[in-house]
């Protein structure tokens, strides 16, 4: 079988750099055979100018919204913002299949191999079905009164019967809570039961009007509720912020907390207490876009929080590519190694998605990609 060889000015395997005399070694399906010393590589080595890494794991996105790319205008905080995407989700609905083909090849070109996604509903089945991109979908379950949980959750349970269709080796399906806020305790424990549905996925913390809405019942939401003529008279306060309320429903399965922007110490002190298989999925072009403000990473650093790397959606973010993301980070960040960074948007990834095996880094038998980073750019090599 042809082997391809492959040497850059360093090569990052998914969890740390190896150094400059290094060559990747794959078979003619890009499968990982190995990793050799330039000595014993022999001939037909291909020499590239910058550092070969594992294609990225984005941990977070909404295909189905890349239609409503430039709709909505930045920095106007989270519930206005979940108020202008369920008015005009359906502008430019026409043009959705195609704009979620330009998104996933977009994203394929900038290096991502697997993808945690957000589905709603059936709209990205299609897609998926013969797509060169590994996708987990997440399909999103949402229902603020608790005398509508069952319906909510069958509707739910419907589009995930649809996606467990395409499940296999480029392909997975869980059934998820959307946010705190949109979901009520019946359904919280509905979702939180399913049996063999791994891994879960919710957005975290995304706004201060979140906390708000836990501690006092006050704050943005509650105009939010009224717009669209939603029932929350029977949510009750908590006292506490948002993850303490709802994060006990699954203390036993693995978890991945996205946006985490207004987090603090007591929560991811709470959450260490809870389990130990929780990720925390940094957005940050995406919290800039909606909050202007980012999450306190060095203090998920410095707890040592299992972080990944997301891109939310072409409706808060102006292009889907993880290296863009990490490329924030370091601007905000500047003292976070790259080697880090880089771990969180490989192999961190793959390991929250529950796919370490294929994706994320270059051990023998996997098959992840080879991405090449050059003057800050990326090109993809397989």
């Amino acid at each position: 079988m042809k082997q391809i060889k492959l040497k850059g000015k360093a090569i990052f395997d998914g969890h740390r750099f190896l150094g400059p005399d290094k060559v990747l070694i794959l078979d003619e399906n890009g499968v990982v055979t190995g990793i050799s010393d330039d000595q014993q590589a022999g001939e037909d080595v291909i020499f590239h100018d910058g550092i070969l890494i594992p294609g990225f794991v984005n941990t977070h996105c909404h295909l189905e919204l890349s239609h409503m790319k430039n709709v909505i205008p930045e920095k106007t905080g989270l519930p206005t913002f979940l108020t202008t995407v369920m008015k005009q989700r359906n502008t430019n609905a026409d043009q959705q299949e195609t704009a979620m083909e330009q998104a996933a090849e977009a994203m394929w070109n900038a290096g991502i191999s697997a993808i945690g996604d957000i589905s709603n509903g059936p709209a990205t089945i299609a897609h998926k079905k013969n797509s060169k991109i590994y996708f987990h979908t997440f399909v999103e379950c949402m229902g603020v009164a608790d005398a509508g949980a069952e319906s909510r959750y069958q509707y739910s349970m419907d589009v995930l019967r649809q996606f467990e269709t395409l499940n296999g080796a480029m392909h997975s399906s869980s059934i998820v809570p959307h946010a705190p806020y949109s979901v009520s305790k019946t359904l919280f424990d509905k979702i939180a039961n399913t049996p063999d549905n791994t891994p879960f996925s919710i957005h975290n913390q995304e706004t201060a009007a979140e906390n708000e809405l836990y501690a006092t019942k006050t704050g943005g939401f509650l105009d939010f509720y009224n717009t669209f003529g939603m029932d929350a008279s029977g949510f009750q306060p908590t006292g506490t912020g948002s993850l303490e309320a709802y994060l006990p429903y699954f203390h036993l399965h693995k978890i991945i907390l996205v946006h985490n922007t207004f987090s603090t110490a007591t929560d991811v002190q709470f959450a260490r207490q809870q389990s130990a298989n929780i990720w925390w999925c940094l957005c940050p072009q995406a919290n800039l876009y909606i909050e202007n403000k980012l999450p306190d990473i060095n203090l998920l650093r410095e707890m040592n929080c299992q972080i990944s790397i997301g891109t939310d959606s072409l409706a808060s973010n102006h292009q889907l590519s993880v290296w863009e993301e990490i490329k924030t980070i370091r601007r905000h960040f500047p003292e976070i190694p790259l080697e880090e960074l880089l771990q969180w948007g490989t192999s961190n990834g793959a390991e929250a998605l529950g796919i370490a095996g294929t994706y994320g880094s270059f051990q023998p038998g996997a098959r992840p990609g080879v991405v090449l980073i050059h003057n800050d750019m990326i090109s993809r090599l397989i």
